[in-house]
C-alpha cells in the first residue's frame, strides 16, 4: 500500500514542531531524521542505564514534547515486521507505568497506510528469545524493547512522553538469526521512516487544553430504549435476532450488537419466515408492518415514542382531510415512515425556499409536521415561511422536534460562546449529529463531526486551547469518554461541564421483552 505524507499546518510556528525524538540506535536515529528532518533527534544508546540517563533530555523547560522511537521485538505472533506498536502501558519486571492515550497518533499513522497496534510494551534489560518471549506474550504484552519503560519512569517533563516502536523481529523470525531477518529489517526501518514522516501535524497539536463538555449529550431515552430492546431480545431468544435498518444511526452501536448476534437487514424480505424482527427507533410505514405480518414474522417495535407521536398526528390530520407539509429530509427513514402513514396527503420540504414555493390546492386545510431530529432554529424559520404562505396553517399543540434534540442543540449554543472548536461525536448518517455541527457553526464556532476518537485529525487542534465536546442523541457516552481520553494524550486537560437541562425521561419497553432483564451489556453506550 502506498503511504501518504501528512501535511503540516500552514503558518504554524516552527517552535510548535519542536519535537524531541529519542532513538536508541544510530540506524533508528537515521531513519527518523530522514522522515522528520524538522525534529530534534538524539541517539541515546541501548539498555536501561542509558535510557535512565537520557531522561534528563526531556526535563528542559523549553522542551514542549518528547517521543522515544525505534524498533522492537514482537511478542504477539500476529504482529509482522514493519507493524507499529503504540503502548497502552509500559512494563518492567517490577512495575507497570501508565501511558498517554495514543489513539489520535494511531489514527494519523493508520490513515498514512501503516498497520498500528495498541497494547502493553515490556522493557527488558537484554534481548528476549524463546521461552522468555512466550512468557511475556502469555502475560498479554504485544512487544518488547530495552528502553521505553526505564526512560518513562524517569521522565519528569510537563508534557506527555510518547512511545512509538516498529516491529523488527517476531517469534517466528528472531533477531538471533540475521539471515532470516534481513528483509524484515529493511521493512522495519522503512516503516520507522514513514511513521516519522507523519508526525509533524500531530506534534503541532500537542499541548495543554481546556475541554468543555456539553450537557445533555449522547444517548437519549429513545435510543436507550431501542438498544435495550435488541439486547433483551438477544438475551431472551438467542441469536440471530433481525433488525430492519440500523437500530439507531451509530456505527459503533450497530457493530457491538452485530458482534452479539443481531443481523441488520434493509427489508423484511431478508428475514426468514417466523423469525424475530425488530423495527428501528426511526419507525416504519404501515406497509412495512403489513408485509411483516404477511410473512408471519415475530415483530418487536422499537420505534421511539416521540416518532410514534408524529405518526399518530399524521393519521389524525389525514383523517381530517388536511394537506400535510412534513419538514424533513426525504430520504431519512423517519420521514419515509411518517409519509407512509398518509401518503396521499403528505408533501415533504426541507428549506425556506421550498416552503415559499409550495402550491397546495386547499390552502385552508394545511397542517405541518416535522422530522424530530432537525435543527430547532432552522425548522422554526421554515414553519414561519409556511405560515406566511398559508395563514390558516395548523401546527400540533406541542413541538415535534424532540426534547433531546432541542436540549443538545441548546447545550451546543451555550458552549459555542467561549470555545474555539466543537467536536461532535456521532456517525455521518446521524441527522441529529449533523445538525449539532450546523448549530455550532451558526453560533460562530468551528465544528467537526467525528465517529470515534481515532478519527480526530490533529490539524483541527493546532492552536486550539479551549474546545467543546458533545455527542448526538444516537451516540453512546462511552465514545465521548474515548474522545476526552484521546485529547488527554496530547497534553494535560482541564475539564468543565456546562449543563443547560436535566433529562429524566424514560420510556417503557414493549411487552415482548419486559419479562426478564437483559444479559449484562457490553457497551450499550447509555
Amino acid at each position: 500500500m502506498k503511504r501518504r505524507s501528512h501535511p503540516s499546518v500552514h503558518g504554524a510556528e516552527r517552535q510548535n514542531t519542536d519535537l524531541l525524538v529519542l532513538a536508541p540506535m544510530a540506524l533508528e536515529a537515521r531513519a527518523i531524521r530522514a522522515g522528520a528532518p524538522w525534529s530534534r533527534v538524539e541517539k541515546i544508546g541501548m539498555g536501561p542505564r542509558r535510557a535512565r540517563a537520557a531522561a534528563r533530555l526531556t526535563h528542559q523547560p523549553e522542551q514542549r514534547s518528547a517521543l522515544i522511537a525505534g524498533v522492537c521485538g514482537a511478542l504477539d505472533s500476529q504482529l509482522q515486521p514493519g507493524d507499529v506498536v503504540l503502548p497502552s502501558e509500559l512494563r518492567t519486571d517490577s512495575k507497570t507505568l501508565p501511558c498517554p492515550d495514543p489513539t489520535i497518533l494511531a489514527g494519523v499513522l493508520r490513515r498514512g497506510g501503516l498497520r498500528v497496534h495498541i497494547g502493553p510494551i515490556v522493557s527488558s534489560s537484554g534481548l528476549v528469545f524463546g521461552e522468555r518471549r512466550r512468557e511475556l506474550a502469555l502475560a498479554g504484552a504485544l512487544a518488547v524493547d530495552m528502553e521505553s519503560a526505564w526512560l518513562a519512569d524517569h521522565h519528569a517533563g510537563a508534557q506527555p512522553l510518547m512511545t512509538l516502536r516498529v516491529v523488527l523481529d517476531t517469534p517466528r523470525y528472531e533477531f538471533r538469526h540475521p539471515a532470516r531477518t534481513a528483509v524484515a529489517a529493511r521493512r522495519a526501518f522503512r516503516a520507522l521512516r514513514e511513521a516519522s514522516s507523519l508526525l509533524e501535524t500531530w506534534a503541532q497539536a500537542l499541548g495543554e487544553r481546556e475541554v468543555v463538555l456539553a450537557a445533555p449529550r449522547a444517548s437519549c431515552a429513545g435510543v436507550t430504549r431501542a438498544v435495550e430492546i435488541v439486547e433483551r431480545a438477544l438475551a431472551q431468544r438467542g441469536a440471530p435476532v433481525y433488525v430492519r435498518k440500523q437500530i439507531v444511526h451509530n456505527a459503533h452501536v450497530v457493530g457491538e450488537l452485530e458482534r452479539r448476534g443481531a443481523v441488520f437487514v434493509d427489508d423484511v424480505d431478508e428475514v426468514p419466515p417466523g423469525a424475530t424482527v425488530i423495527f428501528s427507533a426511526h419507525g416504519v410505514s404501515p406497509a412495512v408492518r403489513r408485509h411483516a405480518v404477511e410473512r408471519q414474522l415475530d415483530v418487536i417495535d422499537a420505534t421511539c415514542p416521540l416518532v410514534a407521536k408524529v405518526h399518530a398526528e399524521a393519521r389524525r390530520f389525514a383523517a381530517g382531510d388536511y394537506k400535510i407539509v412534513l419538514v424533513g429530509h426525504e430520504d431519512h427513514e423517519e420521514v419515509e415512515g411518517t409519509v407512509g402513514e398518509a401518503p396521499g396527503h403528505t408533501r415533504v420540504i426541507a428549506s425556506i425556499d421550498e416552503a415559499r414555493a409550495l402550491d397546495l390546492q386547499d390552502s385552508d386545510r394545511v397542517a405541518v409536521l416535522t422530522q424530530t431530529t432537525l435543527a430547532v432554529d432552522e425548522t422554526a424559520s421554515i414553519v414561519d415561511a409556511l405560515r406566511e404562505r398559508f395563514p390558516a396553517l395548523v401546527v400540533p399543540a406541542s413541538e415535534d422536534i424532540c426534547y433531546a434534540t432541542q436540549n443538545r442543540q441548546d447545550a451546543v449554543r451555550a458552549i459555542a460562546r467561549d470555545c474555539e472548536l466543537i467536536l461532535v461525536v456521532g456517525s455521518h448518517n446521524s441527522s441529529n449529529s449533523r445538525r449539532l455541527v450546523e448549530v455550532a457553526e451558526r453560533s460562530g464556532c468551528r465544528a467537526s463531526l467525528v465517529e470515534r476518537a481515532q478519527d480526530i485529525a490533529p490539524e483541527l487542534l493546532v492552536g486550539i486551547t479551549r474546545l467543546g465536546v458533545t455527542a448526538g442523541a444516537s451516540a453512546p457516552e462511552s465514545l465521548v469518554q474515548e474522545v476526552v481520553s484521546a485529547l488527554g494524550g496530547l497534553g494535560a486537560l482541564t475539564l468543565r461541564e456546562l449543563t443547560v437541562a436535566t433529562e429524566e425521561t424514560r420510556f417503557n419497553l414493549p411487552p415482548q421483552v419486559r419479562a426478564q432483564p437483559a444479559a449484562p451489556a457490553g457497551d450499550r453506550g447509555i
